[in-house]
């Protein structure tokens, strides 16, 4: 059995990202209240008690994570807002496929260039591969950061005392590669994710998917859906020309290595339901409030 030690230094240095990790802390208790109880409109008093801190410290920390008041970030966790995120949902990925992923749409989004490894580096397991990798604070949890000499080929998210089960869940996918931990030379990459200020058109962040030929045409769908929109598993099923795979595509989307980046919080079941994701449906909830308000920002 694998273990591994996480020591608070990884995670020490200061910036915006490290108080966002701070923050979302108490935004996961937020939301898991808020999920439970957004049906009676629960006042600020009650939400801020179940994050344990004050009304005035809830409405400072949702406006300095996610630029929402309280009330607004429970609004995008309603299954209303859900539905209006897939309002079109099939016209969207045709617009994305006519536009590209430099279109209008994505003017506040984080742009991507990618390229998969070819079929036999899958299937050997990532044999001859060499992964370096880092924790790094997020506005989601600790991130796993994987990088290959090609770009960013994992991002896994992890709570408080998951991190070891979390780095061993992305080790089995390249079971047969090398692997080094390298924070500093990872902290780059985490800056770029995470940083808003460093999403730059002309500068893309380079992706690197490892996966089968339909697990990847799923991951390159999911790269075309813009931030502060939704798309269905049956909609994807159809833009890869295989509609009787819906099954199929929401197991490709839960096996993304490549979370947030490739974004499959942005892919929902019928009706905007949130059904499963693989690092939580806290933490997708929290994804989809956090956009929420990068999209209000602009």
């Amino acid at each position: 059995m694998m273990t591994l030690a996480i020591h608070d230094q990884r995670l020490a240095k200061p910036g915006p990202q490290n108080a966002a990790l701070r923050d979302y802390d108490s935004v996961r208790r937020a939301i898991a209240f808020i999920s439970e109880h957004w049906r009676a409109q629960p006042t600020i008093e009650a939400m801020a008690d179940a994050a344990s801190v004050t009304p005035d410290e809830l409405h400072l920390l949702f406006r300095r994570w996610a630029g929402l008041t309280p009330k607004d970030f429970m609004q995008a966790l309603t299954l209303d807002h859900a539905k209006g995120l897939l309002r079109d949902s099939a016209s969207v990925l045709d617009a994305a496929l006519d536009s590209g992923l430099s279109g209008p749409g994505r003017l506040h989004d984080l742009f991507v260039t990618h390229e998969a490894m070819s079929p036999g580096e899958w299937k050997n397991g990532g044999a001859g591969m060499t992964l370096r990798y880092g924790f790094h604070p997020s506005p989601f949890g600790t991130a796993i950061v994987i990088a290959s000499g090609r770009g960013l080929a994992g991002l896994a998210f992890a709570d408080p005392g998951e991190e070891p089960a979390s780095f061993a869940d992305m080790k089995r996918r390249w079971p047969n590669s090398t692997y080094f931990e390298d924070r500093d030379g990872t902290a780059g990459l985490a800056q770029r994710i995470f940083d808003t200020r460093m999403w730059r058109q002309d500068q893309p962040l380079r992706v690197v998917l490892i996966g089968t030929d339909f697990e990847v045409r799923v991951w390159e769908t999911l790269l075309k859906i813009p931030m502060g929109r939704a798309v269905s598993y049956s909609d994807i099923a159809n833009k890869i020309k295989n509609p009787k795979a819906s099954r199929a595509v929401g197991a490709a989307v839960g096996r993304n290595p490549v979370s947030f980046v490739v974004p499959c919080h942005r892919a929902l079941g019928k009706g905007g339901a949130l059904t499963g994701y693989h690092w939580g449906i806290t933490r997708k909830q929290a994804m989809l409030g956090w956009e929420a308000g990068q999209v209000g920002l602009h």
